[in-house]
């Protein structure tokens, strides 16, 4: 029986396009490379370098460890140069990062639909790609009109050790929980990226409102619709004992 709800956050419960993201991501992060008096296109080149070395994490080392070991390499910086572009970046994502949600097509669907299933008796767990620090997974929530405490698991840089679509990365996430994959339903907006979770045993609806196919992936064997049928579909399920 299903009792545990894996959801995506971007381009599923978040509705927008990664190019407008990554567009007005690295337009305002860029203003901290500035003031921390570092070389923009170069920085954002070492970005880039920090999320493809945690995309190839293999278990070893946690996301954060392999992005910052990498941009300070980019960068050239030392331990306390590494330090301090951390700590300007976590005071990023929990203030100035706040404007990238521009991007964002308001929906009340995410907060109505978190809150209802726990309230059916089911787990549900925040599964985004850990590419970013939990403040700036928490600034994010904030715009679905979510906390990070209306999970039971949520993850990001610091608490992963792989990534999407790595197995690892959902057996990490089966472990945490205590569940088996049959127990559990992601939900996300990338074919390649959250389906594989169900060649682990785990159940799939793939979120077609902001859908990520770059490699024209055939989707048709997946259970699908958007975001609203998504919640139309889970709200039938039955309660479950808490």
């Amino acid at each position: 029986m299903i009792d545990t709800i894996l959801l995506d956050l971007d381009g599923t419960l978040l509705s927008f396009t990664q190019e407008a993201f990554i567009a007005a991501y690295f337009a305002e992060i860029g203003k901290v490379f500035v003031k921390l008096g570092l070389d923009v296109g170069k920085s954002v080149k070492a970005v880039w370098a920090g999320t493809k070395a945690m995309m190839a994490n293999d278990g070893g080392e946690t996301n954060r460890r392999r992005f910052w070991e990498t941009f300070a390499d980019r960068m050239e910086l030392d331990e306390h140069g590494a330090a301090a572009a951390e700590a300007a970046c976590d005071s990023f994502y929990s203030n100035e990062f706040d404007a990238v949600k521009s991007v964002l097509r308001p929906s009340g669907v995410p907060r109505r639909l978190v809150r209802e299933m726990a309230r059916k008796g089911y787990g549900v767990a925040l599964a985004t790609n850990p590419l970013f620090p939990a403040c700036a997974v928490a600034t994010r929530l904030g715009w679905a009109g979510l906390e990070p405490r209306d999970f039971k698991l949520v993850t990001h840089y610091s608490n992963s050790a792989y990534c999407k679509p790595n197995p690892g990365y959902y057996r990490e996430i089966f472990a945490k929980l205590g569940k088996r994959p049959e127990q559990c339903l992601m939900a996300g907006n990338s074919p390649s990226e959250d389906m594989a979770a169900g060649a682990l045993g785990a159940e799939t609806f793939l979120v077609t409102g902001c859908l990520e196919n770059e490699t024209g992936m055939d989707i048709t064997g997946f259970r699908r619709g958007t975001l609203v049928e998504l919640e139309e579909y889970l709200m039938g399920w039955p309660d479950i004992a808490l």
